[in-house]
């Protein structure tokens, strides 16, 4: 009877442990289940903007050249002068004018002898002592010698004009290639900027040329004044679209009434199209495929998570614009990502 007992609560325990060990491989297999935490994604209405970097240029560049040859008699401003429209800012040598007007004195002295000449021909023919052909010929001479001296009394003004040089606009000078006395062969004696306005040429993405368009205001931050905002405009379009790079050109033009920016500053030009309605997704949440550029997130579904490509927009703050992929009110994985696959089962954190 004894061994009746023993045997009964022999069997009793070797149940009661095998039972026991089935509910802990429960727990665990539970337990190993990855554990996530998930957010709703929501619409929001998001700010369009663009931004794009540049390089802040003179709205007009005027090269101070002269095309008579002569030597520099006198520079009247340097580097950095300020100048207006029609100043004087360089006088050459004047040998050269007074070489032309020598030489208009003696056409005209030529002229004066042919016309004399032509006279005496005409009286001759009419009390019949000379002949038609030696009046022509000797008025086509007149004629000739007439049309020279006015090309040359051009020559002349227009050495006169070469002679003491104006700046066709009002800017700065900045830059200066010879000295008094040199002859200027190749570069401009001087170059002037007109920085009132300045400009910057920015480089736009072929989709958004619809929304760009003449007097639209933009926003240009300069990285020698931080987060101050200058107001631009846009001045100029470009119509043609650059194959290589599919952008076009557009011109904004920056008052610079003060002089505090300069040419060859950097700049970022911010374009903003108004406002569009889109889901909105915590950058928690955002995951990159190794090896491609493809953005991604894993959508909760029952107890499930699903791999989900997106098409993302621009980054607010710590989330994204979401432009394809994902609907408003979808369950996104934002922590516990690392041990997921397309179709895994997952616990969500309490």
């Amino acid at each position: 009877m004894k061994t009746k007992q023993l045997l009964t609560m022999a069997i009793a325990a070797m149940l009661l442990a095998s039972c026991s060990g089935k509910g802990d491989k429960n727990a665990q297999k539970q337990e190993e289940l990855p554990i996530v935490k998930i957010q709703a994604v929501y619409d929001e209405e998001v700010k369009q903007t663009a931004e794009y970097t540049a390089t802040v240029e003179a709205f007009k560049t005027n090269n101070i050249s002269s095309n008579n040859g002569a030597r520099i008699k006198r520079l009247l401003v340097d580097v950095g002068s300020f100048v207006r429209a029609g100043q004087s800012v360089v006088i050459l040598d004047d040998t050269n004018v007074d070489q032309q007007r020598i030489a208009i004195d003696q056409q005209n002295i030529s002229l004066a002898n042919v016309k004399r000449d032509l006279e005496r021909a005409k009286e001759l023919l009419k009390i019949g002592g000379g002949t038609q052909q030696a009046v022509d010929q000797l008025q086509a001479q007149y004629d000739a010698q007439a049309r020279a001296i006015d090309a040359s009394r051009r020559s002349l003004q227009n050495m006169r004009e070469n002679t003491v040089l104006t700046s066709p606009v009002s800017g700065v000078v900045t830059q200066r290639n010879y000295n008094n006395g040199d002859l200027p062969a190749g570069l401009p004696i001087l170059v002037i900027e007109q920085q009132q306005p300045l400009k910057v040429i920015v480089n736009v993405n072929e989709s958004d040329f619809p929304k760009v368009h003449r007097g639209m205001g933009v926003e240009v931050r300069l990285d020698t004044y931080g987060d101050e905002v200058f107001p631009g405009q846009v001045y100029l379009i470009h119509p043609a679209i650059d194959p290589s790079t599919r952008t076009f050109q557009v011109e904004v033009t920056i008052p610079n009434a003060n002089n505090r920016v300069h040419s060859g500053m950097f700049a970022r030009v911010l374009f903003n199209y108004g406002t569009k309605r889109n889901v909105v997704v915590p950058d928690r949440a955002i995951q990159k495929q190794t090896g491609s550029g493809v953005r991604y997130v894993y959508v909760y579904n029952n107890g499930t998570v699903e791999f989900r490509e997106v098409q993302l927009g621009q980054r607010m703050e710590n989330r994204y614009e979401v432009l394809g992929g994902l609907n408003g009110g979808t369950q996104v994985v934002v922590e516990g990502q690392s041990r997921l696959s397309n179709g895994a089962r997952v616990q969500v954190a309490k």
